[in-house]
Formats: C-alpha cells, structure tokens, sequence
C-alpha cells in the first residue's frame, strides 16, 4: 500500500492548516530574512526591505491568484467561490512575480532606492523561495507531469516518499515539481558564486541572471506539465512567457553592456565584504 501524504499537516480550533500553505509561508520568510541581510551588508536600511514586503507581500499574492483566475477564467466564472479557495493551490509564479516587480518599481521611486540594486538583492531569495515552494504542490499532489513508471522513478534515486507520492490519477507521474526545485536551487548557487566574484557582474545583472536561469528551465518544464495554463488552447502561457523572456532578458543584458560602457560593478561599494549568503 502507497505511503500518500496528507494534505492537512494539522488542524488549529478547528481550522486545517495545509502543508501548502505552511511551505509557501516559510520560503517567503526565509527570503525577507536573507533578502534582509543582504540589504544591510549593501548599505540599505533592513526596514527597506521589511516595508516592501508589507505591500509587495498581499499584491504578489493577489497578482499570482488572478493571473492563474483569468487564464482558467470559464472555470472560476462558474463556481466564483473558488476564486478565494487558494488553499488548494492555484498561485501563478509569473503572476506573482509581475505583481511584485510593479511593486517593487513605485516602492523605489517613493524611497529614492536604486531599483536595480533593489532587485539584485532580492533575486537569490526570491529563486529560493521558488525552489521550497514547488514543494507545497507535491504536498498538494499538484504540478506533476505525464505517466512514468515505478522504474524510471527509481532510477532517479529519490526517497520512497517522493516515489509514492507521485502516484496520482491512477499512474505513477513525472515529479515536475522537483525537476523545477532543483533547478531553482542550481540557480541559487550559481547566482551566489557569481555575485561574489570580483568586477564580474554589473548592478543589475544578478537579476537579468535570475530570469534567464528561471525562463529557460520553466520553459522546458512546463512542456511536461499536464496542468498548464493556455491561451487560446494552443500556448501553454508559461512556456509562451517564458520565452520572451529568455530572449527579452538576454537582449537588455547585451544592450545595457553596450550603451553604458560605465556600468557600477555590483560589488564596488561594498568593499572586501563577504556576501551573507
């Protein structure tokens, strides 16, 4: 018999407390904390960052939820209580982070803060917070794609509990999820190391970073997925946006490169400071 998770870790006077919901939760503060952090060793003020997530927090997540609403729009139109139920997922990535970049961009221009610094700080934290998010989908049974085999999962190696878990709707399935946790925590490093090395990048370019590792994986993850939003019942929409933005972003590195030849290197200002994470 299949060890299955349950999706209610417990329940508080009554109220179930989802897994979801707790994973979501503690990616976000893990990365206000770093996110914190980092800001302090640049020179900003950490309530920067703590005043921020006070607007960008509830708009990230409303953002995320309608981006998810209007894509699946016949659905929502006729049951519209379910539009409140995020307690069973439907949070979009893409819509979260469109949300939180418009944000991010007025927050900025109110507090006189380079938003490029802003966003370099943010970028490692944010792909964490990704990376221990797509976790609440495997609690949820969520974000998994086609049929596989018992085999093929074990010959990933995963933990039995992973592999049993992957059996939903009759089948063993691809663990998408994971695929794009993993993927999100390679980035992490990878934008770490980057940014600790000398006179490498510019401001800004940890972030440029950031959606060219996330975009060009997301696209091809998403084409596994069984559960992608699409336009026009042709495009998946993740796959569609993610694409543009591979090509978008690497097109503004290689443009920003050439029309500033005096770009501030990220790290001029900080002195021989390590980065905190």
């Amino acid at each position: 018999m299949l060890a299955q998770i349950n999706r209610v870790a417990f329940e508080l006077a009554g109220i179930p407390i989802y897994w979801y919901a707790l994973i979501i939760v503690s990616g976000i503060i893990i990365a206000m904390w770093l996110s914190t952090r980092e800001a302090v060793r640049v020179g900003m003020k950490a309530d920067d960052v703590t005043d921020f997530m006070l607007w960008g927090l509830p708009l990230s997540i409303i953002g995320a939820r309608l981006y998810y609403i209007l894509f699946d729009l016949p659905q929502y139109i006729a049951d519209p209580i379910q539009i409140f139920n995020i307690r069973s997922g439907g949070l979009a990535i893409y819509g979260g982070l469109i949300a939180g970049g418009l944000t991010m961009y007025f927050f900025t221009k109110y507090h006189f803060i380079s938003p490029w610094t802003f966003l370099d700080i943010a970028a490692p934290s944010v792909l964490l917070a990704q990376a221990i998010g797509r976790w609440g989908n495997f609690m949820n049974h969520e974000a998994f794609g086609p049929e596989t085999t018992r085999s093929f999962l074990e010959s990933l190696h995963l933990p039995q509990f992973i592999i049993e878990n992957m059996y939903i709707d009759g089948a063993f399935r691809q663990p998408t999820f994971l695929y794009e946790s993993v993927w999100s925590l390679l980035g992490v490093v990878l934008l770490l190391v980057l940014r600790k090395r000398p006179h490498l990048l510019k401001k800004g370019e940890v972030f440029l970073l950031y959606l060219i590792w996330y975009s060009f994986g997301r696209f091809f993850i998403e084409g596994l997925r069984t559960d992608s939003l699409y336009f026009l019942d042709v495009i998946r929409i993740s796959q569609l946006l993610s694409a543009v933005l591979f090509i978008g972003t690497i097109a503004v590195f290689i443009l920003r490169r050439k029309k500033d030849k005096n770009l501030t290197d990220y790290d001029r200002s900080f002195g021989e400071n390590q980065s905190i994470i």
